[in-house]
């Protein structure tokens, strides 16, 4: 056995790397060429050897490093491996047990947010600051039970807010989750509130889908009489049907006004921030009538950066509410028709009235692929078929604004010819039935995909006031 003595002159001779003085026990004193010293125990596990450190002499003397030797070799009669026990003990310390509620949604949020995009990592802190920290943040998550929390989000709901806690309910379940991941927590009370709070009703965008009212809008935003900025982001709202976010930052720089080709960097896509990073760019084909309107605008703002910039500096898009305010003062309301809506007025009117597939429609407007494998497999954008459609959907809009509201209301097809005319002195205006031509659009391609139908005029004749 080793004596205090013999541990403090113990030396490594030259020319060997590290030399063993052994105790008791398996307990021995390694001793380095450099002159440090350090304790170990070794012992067998599993029919292995293995070894146990005890710590640096004399930092740890004699005695203590022969208690550290009894504590582990009970440790391991009870059949526990000491090092492995060691390791998960120091795993466990990393994180604070009592960490409170805040603390754990901060360092979940920091973990998180270099995969999130920079406003919903932002929405997601904010949110929680406002409306959880100031009731649990100070509570350690095992304190922390399913009746409190949803007493908290009470609170919210009282204040007339019915989405809002479904989404704070989704964070704190989070937060939760990686509590227990990190040992703050067992479980996660926020499962047991599933069902406790208000239902949120959903309701769709306002949208106008009725050919007759599309036409009525479409006259109503060609005789708008305010900035022709807003004109055209009103009409190619209608045209393009992208949302209203990209339509108002439009810049020059994503425009192919030769090629009629607006490409819209991914960046700027309504995507997950990895997809941002690696997706491909948005192509939307621009029919003729969006070029005409874009190169009438270029005089106008063609100097500068985006193509509806903002009145006080064209550094900056126009606002969010430019084109929703446009469309209060041409008289719809926000019950009638919203500046997303006419993605949904697209959709649903070129589906029942211009038999255009709905996968073109769906690429057009860049909506993911369904199904969980859709994106990684389905990488079809249809862009031929996308550029026909494109120009007849700017064809469709144009007659249904041309021709008068009580044609479209007597349920007449899509793409009608000119009606014809006729005035006789002191009567009425004699308008008789166009003859209606029905334009399929499928996935497979534009040539194959056109079929016309053509009926036969009753020769019957409407009389219209004059």
């Amino acid at each position: 056995m080793l004596t205090d003595k013999q541990c403090k002159n113990a030396s490594c001779p030259e020319g060997k790397a590290r030399i063993r003085v052994t105790d008791s026990g398996g307990l021995y004193l390694e001793v380095a060429g450099a002159g440090s010293k350090r304790w170990f125990w070794k012992y067998y596990f599993d029919g292995k050897e293995k070894r146990l450190s005890l710590g640096s002499y004399p930092e740890v003397s004699l005695k203590d490093a022969r208690a550290a030797r009894d504590d582990a070799r009970k440790q391991h009669q009870s059949g526990a491996d000491p090092v492995l026990a060691r390791q998960v003990d120091r795993l466990s310390s990393r994180f604070d047990a009592n960490a409170s509620f805040e603390v754990t949604a901060r360092e979940f949020h920091a973990t998180k947010r270099v995969g999130w995009s920079d406003h919903y990592a932002k929405r997601w802190l904010e949110r929680l600051g406002k409306d959880i920290f100031p009731w649990l943040g100070k509570l350690p998550l095992s304190q922390i039970g399913a009746p409190m929390l949803l007493q908290t989000l009470r609170r919210v709901e009282a204040r007339g807010a019915r989405e809002l806690p479904h989404s704070l309910l989704e964070a704190c379940s989070q937060v939760f989750r990686y509590g227990v991941s990190t040992g703050r927590c067992e479980r996660s009370p926020a499962a047991d509130l599933r069902g406790a709070l208000k239902p949120v009703l959903t309701r769709h965008v306002s949208a106008i889908v009725e050919p007759d009212k599309v036409g009525d809008l479409m006259r109503a935003i060609d005789g708008y009489h305010g900035q022709l900025v807003t004109r055209t982001a009103l009409w190619l709202s209608a045209m393009l049907f992208q949302r209203p976010g990209n339509i108002r930052q439009m810049e020059w720089g994503e425009l192919d006004l030769d090629r009629g080709m607006w490409t819209i960097p991914s960046e700027k896509m309504k995507r997950t921030k990895r997809e941002k990073l690696n997706g491909r760019p948005h192509l939307v084909p621009l029919a003729p009538q969006a070029v005409a309107g874009l190169k009438d605008l270029h005089p106008l703002t063609g100097r500068g950066r985006y193509v509806f910039p903002a009145l006080v500096s064209s550094k900056r898009p126009m606002s969010e509410n430019t084109v929703r305010v446009a469309l209060r003062r041409l008289g719809f309301d926000n019950e009638t028709m919203t500046p997303h809506g006419f993605r949904a007025m697209a959709r649903t009117v070129m589906v029942e009235r211009l038999n255009v597939a709905p996968d073109v429609i769906e690429a057009q407007l860049a909506h993911g692929k369904s199904g969980p494998l859709g994106a990684a497999y389905d990488r079809a954008e249809f862009l031929d078929q996308r550029r026909a459609m494109m120009n007849t959907w700017a064809n469709y809009l144009e007659e249904l604004r041309d021709r008068p509201a009580i044609a479209a209301r007597k349920g007449e097809q899509p793409d009608f010819e000119p009606e014809t005319r006729a005035r006789e002195p002191g009567s009425a205006t004699v308008a008789r039935r166009a003859v209606p031509r029905v334009v399929a659009i499928d996935a497979k391609g534009m040539g194959s995909g056109v079929r016309e139908s053509k009926r036969k005029p009753s020769g019957k004749t409407t009389v219209a006031p004059s």
